[in-house]
């Protein structure tokens, strides 16, 4: 997807999830081996906050799902899910990896969700905003389709020069194989402009946190010295919200 800017266009690459296969659960040096450190703090987070929350199973969507890392463990918790993804072989992987065989996986739009208004109680956007160029139009179609009261949960970047240095620039110099422009800077997201946007859709952030590595540690050190990221490496919840960020929203009730 292109944004233009001036007289310079950019284009985030997301060409290259569709040629992961099984690296999406094997690869360590790729940053996909990230995103699986990533998801190991952020799934335990999400379950027991629809748990705390619906205090019952409920039906949720998985937006951007690619291989299944969120969509399947919600799954085994008893959930009803559906996750959409515009990569064919992505889904393909995330099949093969749903224990209970009952996720429902199409492929399909972000701007243009296949199904009808209110049928969710939960909808999620992890490391998805960032790799489109209109938030807003996908934002949109969450609200759609959540419930009153459902709840939408996000994560995504900051816009700043640290933001810049530590996603983007870090994950070149420390990750081998990192794909060009798998993250491009003008299409991270400002918490006050994410804001903004919820405020169009009825959406009220109830919770927001920031999200980092966990820095000076033995398996940070680790993958600066082989460019490979470590089994062990994780990610912590974070009072700054400089780099990544992630919370939860609520669709309000019109009186």
């Amino acid at each position: 997807m292109e944004r233009q800017t001036g007289h310079q266009k950019l284009k985030i690459n997301n060409e290259f999830y569709d040629r992961l296969s099984d690296h999406w659960y094997t690869a360590y040096d790729h940053p996909v081996a990230l995103l699986r450190a990533e998801n190991a703090l952020r799934i335990p987070w999400i379950i027991k906050e629809i748990g705390q929350r619906l205090k019952r199973k409920g039906s949720v969507l998985d937006i951007g799902c690619g291989a299944g890392l969120l969509s399947n463990a919600l799954a085994k918790e008893g959930h009803t899910v559906a996750g959409i993804d515009l990569s064919q072989n992505s889904l393909e992987v995330a099949k093969k990896h749903d224990a209970t065989g009952f996720v429902d996986y199409r492929v399909a739009n972000a701007y243009s969700l296949p199904f009808p208004n209110q049928h969710f109680d939960a909808v999620c956007a992890m490391d998805v905003l960032e790799h489109v160029e209109d938030p807003n139009l996908l934002i949109a179609e969450a609200a759609r389709v959540l419930k009153n009261n459902g709840l939408f949960f996000f994560h995504t970047f900051n816009r700043n020069l640290l933001s810049y240095f530590v996603v983007i620039k870090g994950v070149e110099w420390c990750v081998r194989n990192t794909p060009k422009n798998m993250h491009v800077y003008p299409l991270f997201i400002k918490p006050d402009e994410l804001e903004e946007i919820f405020q169009t859709h009825r959406l009220k952030t109830e919770f927001i946190t920031g999200f980092r590595p966990q820095i000076f540690t033995r398996s940070f050190f680790q993958m600066l010295l082989t460019r490979t990221v470590p089994k062990d490496f994780s990610f912590c919840f974070s009072k700054s919200l400089s780099t990544g960020y992630c919370g939860i929203a609520q669709k309000a009730v019109f009186a």
